[in-house]
């Protein structure tokens, strides 16, 4: 009988984190529920007040939406459906399904990480070479990098998803995990993992790693820019232009670099923890970029002052 032939397994079953004591199965469910309601909330606040104030069509705000986008598809991508199985007890999920997430998964992370690195380009130039920002920094040039990130983004986890689609699955079709991604899906597969598993850790660590060296050249070319600036006023000034982005980037990336640093040195983690990170690094920057685009650019906070102003002179008026 073929490899192929032997995938009995017709759905998978997300277990979430395995030592959880079923008392607490409401408490976290609701937990991630208020989690997605925050996540839904805040990047839908941005998308309101993005299309409502012409003046917010620059490019920064262009890549700051692409950003929100990816947030919230991820976050309905891997939600939901473990707030099913811990408040309905509805942790099954089809065989194609498992890997329609699992392509999902890694398609918005995989986009956040190059757009990411158009952001940095944008404070890069804006910085650095601020009289050729206009000029190089268009919205017709950042829709050119923006589709081409999301295309480049589904090339390597579309192929990831076609070699691990055919393996054969005929152990456990529990996933130890709080939804489909490669690792969980593959340890699953009775063949020999390593061909499958070594391109797409080598995929991972490119889209991961090529982004983030030019995001650190940038930053390193900005910081020195800065530093050329004569008053400690204009100095502050300036570095705050990116000091929103510059904590989005940190959000996403330092947790993912410290994981794998510790993978690298053999550090493990037990079960429950290892998923709280992942679910930590993965869902903490959706749920907060909101409030750094709101906090950290002066022209949203100076739409919501305004918006605010207007609403309490209209409570004045009605009373």
């Amino acid at each position: 009988m073929s490899e192929r032939n032997k995938t009995f397994i017709t759905e998978f079953v997300i277990v979430g984190f395995p030592g959880l004591d079923p008392h607490y199965y409401g408490m976290v469910s609701a937990l991630l529920f208020i989690v997605y309601l925050a996540i839904l909330g805040g990047n839908t606040a941005f998308l309101v007040v993005f299309a409502t104030e012409q003046g917010l069509h620059k490019p920064m705000y262009f890549i700051i939406l692409n950003l929100v986008l990816s947030d919230i598809l991820f976050s309905t991508t891997t939600l939901p459906k473990i707030i099913a199985k811990y408040w309905f007890k509805a942790g099954t999920i089809s065989f194609t399904g498992c890997f329609v997430q699992m392509f999902f998964v890694h398609y918005f992370g995989s986009a956040n990480s190059f757009i990411l690195l158009i952001m940095s380009i944008d404070r890069y130039v804006a910085i650095c070479f601020p009289l050729r920002y206009p000029v190089i920094i268009k919205n017709s040039n950042v829709l050119i990098l923006s589709i081409t990130a999301w295309l480049v983004a589904s090339t390597g986890c579309l192929m990831t998803v076609i070699r691990a689609y055919p393996l054969p699955y005929c152990y456990s079709n529990t996933i130890i995990h709080c939804y489909c991604d490669h690792i969980s899906i593959t340890t699953l597969a009775c063949t020999d993992r390593t061909p499958y598993a070594i391109p797409a850790f080598i995929s991972a660590m490119l889209v991961l790693l090529v982004p983030l060296a030019f995001i650190i050249f940038s930053y390193l070319s900005i910081i020195v820019a800065v530093l050329r600036i004569s008053s400690t006023k204009a100095r502050v000034k300036t570095f705050s232009t990116c000091s929103g982005q510059l904590t989005i980037i940190a959000l996403y990336y330092i947790p993912r670099c410290l994981v794998y640093i510790c993978t690298v040195f053999g550090i493990k983690f037990n079960t429950d923890l290892r998923l709280t990170i992942i679910l930590l690094y993965s869902l903490s920057p959706p749920m907060l970029n909101p409030l750094i685009y709101f906090l950290r650019t002066e022209e949203i906070k100076k739409i919501l002052i305004t918006r605010l102003s207007r609403l309490k002179i209209r409570a004045h008026s009605d009373h």
